[in-house]
């Protein structure tokens, strides 16, 4: 038995059966009516939202520091809200993996789709996304309409990589893991749109702490070296959830960019996902510890956690 078969074979090992189940209950979801599908995730939401307690408590102390002049109540509602989008885009994310062409290409609306295109025309683009809770489902919606290589972080569950894998291969034209860097430039430098988003905490060497909602955050540089090197416009792009469907957001080609200072460009960067955010900010992924580290080295999460009572948190 060669080495290809036994890891396939191995995903079948009982220890994943309930991950095969909830993989089949999503394609299920998958099938119903796209209204039906976000009441489903509304409801999904509810529950997270009072179960989820670390993941409350996170997004607690996220809406605190990025958004001090609300009232206390009114960062507990868009906690709440937060987590309604969060369980509507677990589903989303089925849906861009399941849904059909047909149904999928009556929900989007484009906006600025021309930045893409004529960016597109004088050679490599990234395309630069933020971690909004319709972030998958929005690569899935772009893809008809040109080849976009995508930068993915691999899922530890051995299943459902498998599968997100084979799905992402059929979708579009290349999958790059985050850390592969010599492919994304090969990418840009043969003219292909490549999808990234550099949103997250991030604490190695490579990042600098900058404002992000008026909070020195630790942030990825990568996106001014890699313009650089691979010779390439950047464009932001943002999905976001409407009523009627999607909205795929595109903005202008950054002019400029990248200039001659790593820290401008990361600042200005951080300030286009804030005027993004502040226009939909129950959308954005506020469950991920995007202020981890101050600049002292201290977590902002246990020193909120000693300074302030948690039950602020509590619904």
């Amino acid at each position: 038995m060669d080495q290809s078969t036994q890891k396939q074979q191995a995903l079948f090992h009982p220890r994943y059966w309930l991950t095969w189940l909830g993989l089949g209950c999503l394609w299920l979801i998958v099938q119903l009516p796209w209204r039906v599908q976000m009441w489903l995730g509304k409801q999904l939401g509810l529950v997270m939202f009072q179960t989820l307690k670390k993941r409350r408590y996170i997004c607690c102390v996220n809406l605190e520091l990025a958004f001090p002049e609300l009232k206390p109540e009114e960062r507990l509602a868009l906690n709440r809200q937060h987590f309604i989008s969060l369980g509507q885009g677990l589903l989303e994310t089925a849906l861009s993996w399941w849904g059909s062409e047909r149904r999928l290409a009556k929900l989007a609306f484009f906006e600025g789709l021309e930045y893409l295109k004529n960016a597109h025309q004088q050679g490599g683009v990234i395309l630069l996304s933020a971690h909004f809770t319709s972030l998958e489902l929005g690569g899935r919606l772009l893809a008809p309409y040109l080849p976009l290589h995508v930068v993915y972080r691999p899922h530890q569950n051995a299943v459902i990589e498998q599968q997100v894998a084979k799905l992402r291969t059929n979708r579009y034209g290349q999958t790059i893991s985050r850390d592969n860097i010599r492919n994304m430039l090969h990418s840009l430098k043969q003219g292909f749109t490549v999808w990234y988003a550099q949103d997250q905490h991030f604490d190695q060497k490579t990042s600098l702490f900058l404002p992000f909602f008026g909070v020195d955050a630790a942030t990825n540089t990568a996106t001014s070296r890699i313009a650089s090197l691979g010779r390439a416009k950047v464009v932001p792009f943002f999905t976001v959830r409407t009523p009627q469907g999607y909205l795929l957001r595109f903005l202008p080609a950054l002019q400029d960019f990248p200039s001659e200072s790593v820290h401008t460009d990361t600042a200005r960067i951080n300030q286009i996902i804030e005027q993004q955010i502040r226009m939909f900010p129950e959308q954005y992924l506020w469950t991920h510890r995007r202020f981890k580290t101050s600049p002292d080295g201290s977590n902002r999460y246990l020193n909120h956690r000693r300074d302030h009572p948690e039950s602020r948190c509590q619904p």
